[in-house]
């Protein structure tokens, strides 16, 4: 059987009110450029659907490009034929002959109700073949597979498959964040995790040469390539921090080296942030995954700026971060041995309950804000991009 369509439902974007139409359009914009190399496939929006006419493309690789779009909750492999009750019969036996099935069920939804044939009708009239001809058993509570007829405005879609989408809300409808980009696991998932709610994307990194290396460095330009299936180009702001970090090691109490640094890569990202126009920062980190991630820790590194700080993985367990880095093609990619700025000058004994009182204290040991001026005039910008 030879699909003509694939159709694309909303999910969530039904909860969305007066705001609905918007994120369809929206989500229809995403899918045209998603599918801007694919000339002959035709993007139709109605009320509650999306369609993606197939033409001469290949509809499994534009289903798999599809895949990647947020916002949408699920989507089907469709038949559509013109509202005519025979072709309608013809297109569902055509549908079930090739299955390897014993029993099936039949759903029907007639949204045109101009349609002269009632939903039970339809049913009637679309089972006798398959029950006489290809010898099927009807069960309707657990059958081998079921068919969907959609009775619509624009023609009848019959089709056997619902595949998961990505979910969430399109891409465009949130303000922009920044997301901070170690290298490691989390980070790409906690930036994933945002692109999945529409929010656009921008990165902050810390580089600490000659530390780090260029190998992190492009570790990060890797990670930030494979978000790009679901976010076109992200705009990636590198940082040298080592003149900063040097400061901190030389003047501060080692068990407080790690909260100091946090806390001037978060008073340097909130600066780049509103450059940017991003609303939040973002980071992957994990309620007591590390010494900096207890909540004493978030809180005093917290309190050295005032734009949000939102941690999407923040209650999620380690184990579960490393399966969705699998399932979006990130973990392989975290895991090359080259160090970030953090985890090169951990201290043996780092503090897991600091206080804001002690972390100012540490800090007024050395003109941090100096350094901070200099560091942000020598950043270097770059966009990660999706491939052509």
């Amino acid at each position: 059987m030879t699909y003509t369509h694939l159709l694309l439902r909303f999910g969530e974007l039904n909860t969305k009110g007066k705001n609905k139409i918007e994120f369809i359009r929206t989500l229809e914009k995403n899918v045209k450029h998603t599918l801007k190399r694919y000339t002959t496939a035709k993007v139709i929006r109605t009320h509650d659907r999306i369609y993606i006419e197939i033409n001469q493309e290949d509809i499994d690789l534009i289903a798999n490009l599809i895949s990647n779009v947020s916002g949408i909750q699920s989507y089907s492999k469709v038949v559509r034929v013109d509202k005519d009750i025979n072709l309608i019969k013809k297109a569902s036996f055509d549908l079930l002959k090739e299955e390897k099935v014993n029993s099936f069920a039949l759903s029907v939804q007639r949204g045109d109700k101009t349609f002269p044939y009632r939903s039970l009708a339809i049913i009637n009239e679309v089972a006798t073949d398959i029950i006489e001809i290809l010898k099927l058993k009807v069960n309707l509570h657990n059958p081998d597979i079921k068919e969907y007829i959609e009775i619509r405005d624009n023609g009848a879609y019959l089709y056997t498959n619902i595949i998961q989408g990505l979910g969430g809300f399109p891409l465009g409808v949130s303000s922009k964040a920044l997301l901070l980009m170690s290298g490691g696991i989390d980070s790409p998932v906690a930036g994933f995790q945002m692109l999945k709610k529409g929010v656009r994307i921008k990165a902050i990194h810390f580089a600490s040469p000659p530390y780090t290396s260029d190998l992190a460095l492009e570790k990060v330009r890797d990670l930030l390539k494979v978000l790009t299936l679901y976010q076109p180009q992200i705009k990636l702001t590198i940082v040298n921090i080592t003149t900063l970090q040097e400061a901190i090691i030389n003047n501060c109490t080692e068990p407080y080296n790690i909260t100091i640094l946090r806390r001037m890569m978060f008073r340097i990202s909130q600066i780049i942030a509103g450059k940017n126009n991003c609303k939040v920062l973002v980071t992957g980190e994990s309620i007591g995954q590390v010494a900096s991630q207890t909540l004493e820790s978030m809180k005093t590194i917290n309190a050295v700026v005032s734009i949000p700080v939102i941690r999407p993985l923040a209650t999620i367990d380690k184990t579960e971060i490393i399966k969705q880095a699998n399932k979006i093609g990130t973990f392989d990619i975290s895991i090359r041995p080259y160090e970030d700025c953090c985890t090169i000058f951990t201290p043996l004994n780092p503090v897991t309950k600091p206080t804001i009182k002690e972390a100012e204290y540490q800090e007024k040991k050395f003109l941090f804000s100096d350094i901070i001026y200099d560091v942000c005039k020598n950043i270097i910008v770059e966009w990660v991009k999706e491939d052509e």
